[in-house]
């Protein structure tokens, strides 16, 4: 039975879905069992072997559902594979370089044992919702900095490490 994992997201404008269902689809393809589901919706994690929980970023912290989640099921993500990933940069410092995670992921990771954390370059477009996300737009800062081959090479890695433990186990 292929591993069965929940990618699980916090969003507010639907740019950090975007990036979950596309892990979802690669674990899907190398032969994994995956789901996405907004963080907020969750409430049974125990169906699942391993878990990815991505995080939008907004003035330097983690998207609130994102944060709950864990919180909330910090017991059982301790004891299964995690990885986290964050979205948010509205440049294309994501792609040229490793942005290390925001204080709170960063002790989630540590606190957690995950096994690895990942920025990507987030999008932020016409018809977004909240008042500094329309002022960023009106300036002329919005945009879709999402790079799916990377976004898709990193769900690869996370992919075969979780068949490598399943071969062994």
């Amino acid at each position: 039975m292929p591993a069965n994992v929940l990618v699980a997201y916090g969003t507010t404008n639907g740019s950090t879905r975007g990036i979950a269902e596309a892990v979802a689809d690669v674990l899907r393809k190398e032969g994994l069992s995956a789901d996405t589901a907004s963080a907020a919706t969750v409430t049974d994690v125990t169906p699942y072997d391993a878990f990815v929980v991505g995080g939008a970023l907004y003035a330097g912290r983690w998207h609130r559902d994102a944060r709950r989640f864990v919180r909330r099921n910090r017991r059982t993500l301790a004891e299964r594979p995690l990885w986290l990933f964050s979205s948010g940069p509205l440049d294309a410092s994501a792609s040229e370089k490793d942005i290390p995670p925001v204080p709170w992921v960063r002790r989630a990771v540590d606190r957690l044992d995950a096994r690895g954390h990942v920025t990507f370059g987030g999008c932020l477009e016409e018809g977004a919702k909240g008042r500094i996300a329309r002022m960023i737009i009106r300036n002329g800062k919005g945009g879709d900095f999402r790079d799916f081959p990377e976004i898709e090479a990193w769900a690869a890695r996370v992919a075969d490490e979780l068949i490598k433990r399943e071969q062994t186990t």
